[in-house]
């Protein structure tokens, strides 16, 4: 198979691997993507995994090469707290929640950092759709949990406010599906620091 011919093929593809390339080319030899990468034409995001190197990489697509990399896992903490708007600033890595093991990738594109969750916890997320892709995006109130639950620390009213949560975002958070939430993750230490935060919020 030709370059040219390659990239028609998966010119849809936001990310791909050798096995997407053998679904297409059962032949294909790997040798030709080594080649590919020494001449500019694709870029390595981590083993197996690749990217065209004329692509424009943004924030979501990121999320879409997050999900793809590692699964189980869906995009959130700081990362979905971010895309909401809750917290100001951008994130410089795509944080995921997984139930297989915490693991970090460093690449050229970005760093995806995962945490691991108890399985049962892998809940509160969905799709969202994105140039006829889609990725896994925990909910906000899933995403302010999971940042609490791994973060036990952010438990005063100062580190709260250290937060800067967008005062108008927060009227997007469905209280009673927080506090629903809140109780499946079975941890009263967790319950009194997130109701703490609610408290905080409204008086803020």
């Amino acid at each position: 198979m030709q370059y040219l011919e390659f990239r028609e093929q998966l010119k849809d593809f936001i990310i791909f691997s050798l096995d997407d390339i053998k679904k297409i080319e059962p032949s294909f030899h790997r040798q030709r993507l080594n080649e590919w990468q020494k001449k500019g034409y694709i870029k390595k995001v981590i083993k197996k995994y690749y990217v065209f190197s004329d692509f424009e990489i943004d924030e979501r697509s990121l999320f879409i090469i997050a999900n793809k990399i590692f699964d189980p896992s869906y995009v959130s903490m700081e990362s979905a707290l971010s895309y909401y708007n809750l917290i100001p600033e951008g994130v410089y890595s795509v944080i995921s929640i997984t139930s297989r093991k915490t693991y970090v990738f460093k690449s050229s594109l970005a760093q995806f950092n995962y945490r691991k969750i108890r399985p049962e916890l892998m809940f509160g997320y969905g799709l969202v759709q994105y140039r006829n892709h889609a990725f896994k995006m925990a909910e906000i109130e899933k995403a302010l949990l999971d940042y609490f639950y791994f973060n036990p620390k952010i438990k005063t009213n100062g580190r709260f406010a250290e937060l800067r949560i967008n005062k108008e975002t927060v009227k997007q958070i469905d209280l009673d599906k927080l506090k629903r939430y809140l109780i499946l993750f079975n941890n009263k230490a967790m319950e009194k620091r997130v109701n703490k935060f609610i408290k905080f919020m409204q008086y803020a």
